[in-house]
């Protein structure tokens, strides 16, 4: 399939060719729900914790005698039913990281490229670089082509200008292709690939 190259002066200067197998397949919203699941999983850094009876301070005495006082018996002043008291099945430190195969990863991935492609929010730009770390200039640019949210993905190697004078700029992302992530796709409106970075996405998913 054939895509516009444009700069980012909204001046289309070639064209390309999109690979069917990567930029052509049906849109799977279940597949990119589970792909953002297990993205956002692993972020989670799992310090979750409440006190459990080992490790509330306190004597371990017993409050008073078992028989004879007509209350209910009770062995420890740390017990849950006491206030400042354990709390039963709190959370406890863990790892919410869990399995999804290369192979669903990968097609998830190119599922999120198909997305944007067919809901007509991927744009492909000749270069993605700048002559000045000026944020001012380059926002112009951008406003230019219509971008207020946008993933910006490069090749290999960022820009620096280009990288320096984006980071300021309110929901615009850039990142390197090896970086190129479901989660990042989806939460911004418009996907902007440069040639390189669609030569080396085809290449790393066909």
């Amino acid at each position: 399939m054939k895509a516009t190259i444009k700069n980012f002066n909204n001046e289309a200067v070639g064209e390309i060719d999109l690979a069917e197998e990567v930029f052509g397949l049906p849109a799977r919203t279940d597949l990119l729900a589970r792909m953002v699941n297990w993205q956002l999983a692993k972020r989670r850094s799992g310090n979750h914790k409440t006190k459990g009876i080992s490790d509330i301070q306190g004597t371990t005495k017993k409050p008073y005698r078992q028989k004879g006082t007509g209350r209910a018996r009770q062995g420890s002043t740390r017990s849950p039913q006491f206030r400042g008291g354990a709390t039963i099945f709190g959370p406890v430190v863990r790892s919410h990281e869990h399995d999804l195969t290369k192979k669903v990863r990968k097609l998830a991935l190119k599922t999120a490229l198909s997305t944007k492609l067919a809901d007509g929010k991927l744009i492909v730009v000749d270069l993605a670089t700048a002559d000045s770390h000026k944020t001012k200039e380059l926002a112009a640019r951008f406003a230019t082509l219509g971008l207020t949210s946008a993933l910006i993905i490069d090749g290999s190697n960022l820009d620096e200008n280009f990288a320096r004078a984006s980071r300021n700029i309110p929901l615009i992302d850039v990142l390197p292709e090896q970086g190129a992530n479901v989660y990042d796709i989806l939460r911004r409106d418009t996907l902007v690939l440069t040639r390189n970075a669609v030569e080396q996405l085809e290449a790393r998913l066909k």
